[in-house]
């Protein structure tokens, strides 16, 4: 296989063997000819089990299939950088190994690349699969799921010629989790010439089972929002977030003055600062319950994390501010 192929097909990997083998699946069944695209299988967890299930599928399969371990680094930022570094094709298309692509997908993309030969990038569509229980509500996990179909440009599906990601640097290895890295290469890309859309590019991606309270922990996400504001202030309040979270920042302050007014000596000062608080933490939880699951167990997690997500929130915004010296809030 010394031609190079049309695509190289870069796809990182953390320890999750089941979700890879279905995605490796879907890859290996696509409609493009095995010859003109490569997958690179970019293991960030370092795990022996990933390498050996990896080799046991390249042993059958017809597409070239490479294993790959970031020399140095962690996160998904290292592990795309590594796996486009050593894709062979002008073209780098990007998924997750919790994605299903479809048939279709490379031949779609490439179809609709050679169409528009000046633009630097295309963002494919993503598909949130339904429950097939029909009309029931999205519980809050799976509402923010779905917005990935209506995402601008996500490494779940994006096409990005070689070229550019090494004029550009690649991705910045200070996102160290799977957030906002794409938005800030796409912010890059813009920079460079056209960004397109290629709506018949199809991934898939299923909701995946979460604990309780998994909100919580995505509030930690919004360290990397100051990053993406300090590079990129205009665009991040045009396409972004256009104002701060104020009624985070009020429900933090009116919480702070209820015990130091109750140590002034001003009761009546106390209770309204506590009464307000509740109502805005009881107006958060009500507006992500406007278009979710009424289940009772839902409702109550809504409540709960309702209560906890503005003071997470503000934590993890100011120390984002702090830690890389920008204006955020």
């Amino acid at each position: 296989m010394t031609d190079a192929p049309d695509v190289s097909v870069v796809l990182p990997t953390y320890h999750r063997p089941d979700l890879l083998e279905r995605c490796l699946r879907a890859l290996l069944a696509q409609t493009l000819p095995p010859d003109r695209f490569e997958i690179l299988v970019v293991d960030d967890g370092h795990d022996d089990v990933t390498r050996t299930q990896v080799a046991r599928i390249a042993s059958g399969a017809a597409v070239r299939l490479r294993y790959l371990r970031p020399p140095t680094g962690r996160g998904p930022a290292v592990a795309r950088n590594c796996g486009w570094r050593a894709a062979r094709a002008p073209w780098v298309a990007f998924t997750d190994d919790d994605t299903q692509p479809d048939r279709d997908w490379l031949r779609q993309g490439l179809t609709t690349l050679r169409l528009h030969g000046d633009w630097v990038a295309a963002a494919g569509q993503v598909i949130v699969p339904r429950d097939t229980g029909g009309d029931r509500p999205p519980t809050d996990h799976e509402l923010m799921t779905r917005g990935l179909e209506k995402a601008e440009f996500v490494t779940a599906n994006a096409f990005v010629r070689r070229d550019v990601l090494e004029a550009i640097g690649g991705f910045d290895e200070r996102f160290l989790h799977a957030w906002r890295e794409d938005s800030d290469l796409h912010f890059r890309l813009m920079e460079i010439g056209p960004v397109g859309r290629a709506p018949s590019a199809i991934v898939g991606h299923p909701v995946r089972p979460e604990r309780w309270g998994v909100s919580l922990r995505q509030q930690r996400n919004v360290f990397f929002d100051a990053l993406l504001y300090r590079k990129h202030p205009r665009p991040y309040r045009r396409r972004v977030r256009p104002v701060p979270p104020w009624d985070y920042y009020a429900i933090v302050t009116l919480s702070l003055a209820v015990p130091l007014l109750a140590l002034a000596a001003h009761p009546a000062g106390a209770a309204a600062a506590l009464a307000a608080a509740l109502l805005l933490i009881l107006r958060v939880a009500l507006r992500r319950l406007s278009r979710t699951s009424h289940a009772p167990r839902h409702v109550l997690e809504m409540l709960a994390t309702s209560a906890a997500i503005p003071f997470l929130s503000v934590y993890w915004r100011l120390r984002g501010a702090w830690h890389f010296r920008t204006p955020f809030l």
